[in-house]
């Protein structure tokens, strides 16, 4: 199991109905994206942050790490706006207004992350995708993302007890012996995730399968005080950013 998803399965809000955490956490990802960066993305930041290390109760440890990935890609895409390929100044020179672009994309980009990883970080995907089909979604398709999220674990645990065989075969000691372990290490997975799914598919049959995986969902109800407090909140924030807009800018 992924770290993240061992945080949402230990969550405080674990019990609470996913819409509850999707008025939240989307909500906060739709205000950083349509909010000016500044003040909007920030204060959406700060709110997300404060509700990930308050009422959420995540670690900011574990936080930090799941927060660092996504981060990354908002920086890296926000460096090409600091400078200009071509023109009269030089083959590469600093942007006009790209510092200010930059940040804006950072803030709006950070922010964002925040607000699905709170969601992420509160919703197992297990209480999730079965209830998709009482949203609307193709239960073929809610079925098939439920034996990839159980494959995905199977497979990776595979891959980690391989990796520690190679390992104490002394089978990294070496470029050449890293590339043999590497193509052995694909070989292996690729025949260990296909005899997996014939097992699967082996074990569906023997159980009656109609083209629909039953599987118990946990008792949950739409909070209807949780949910009018979220729309506060993020009614807060929109109206916070025009407020402040004028001023700060």
């Amino acid at each position: 199991m992924l770290p993240i998803d061992a945080a949402a399965h230990a969550s405080r809000w674990r019990r609470r109905h996913p819409v509850d955490k999707a008025v939240l956490g989307l909500g906060l990802t739709v205000l950083a994206i349509s909010l000016p960066p500044w003040p909007g993305a920030a204060l959406v930041l700060v709110a997300a942050l404060t509700v990930l290390l308050g009422p959420a109760g995540v670690p900011a440890r574990r936080l930090w790490r799941a927060y660092r990935v996504p981060l990354g890609f908002c920086v890296t895409g926000a460096l090409p706006l600091l400078v200009q390929v071509g023109g009269p100044d030089g083959f590469l020179t600093t942007a006009d207004g790209g510092a200010v672009r930059a940040g804006g994309l950072l803030l709006r980009t950070s922010a964002a992350s925040l607000g699905v990883l709170l969601f992420a970080f509160t919703t197992p995907m297990s209480d999730l995708l079965p209830r998709l089909v009482r949203a609307g979604v193709p239960a073929p398709v809610v079925d098939v993302a439920l034996v990839t999220y159980r494959m995905s674990f199977l497979l990776l645990d595979a891959v980690r007890r391989i990796r520690q065989a190679q390992a104490a075969r002394l089978g990294h000691t070496s470029r050449a012996a890293a590339w043999r372990s590497l193509g052995g290490l694909g070989a292996t997975a690729f025949v260990r995730a296909f005899d997996r799914a014939a097992r699967l598919q082996t074990g569906l049959a023997g159980r009656g399968y109609d083209g629909t995986l039953r599987v118990l969902v946990p008792e949950a109800r739409v909070s209807v005080p949780f949910t009018a407090a979220s729309v506060v909140l993020l009614a807060a924030l929109a109206a916070l950013t025009l407020v402040l807009e004028g001023p700060l800018s």
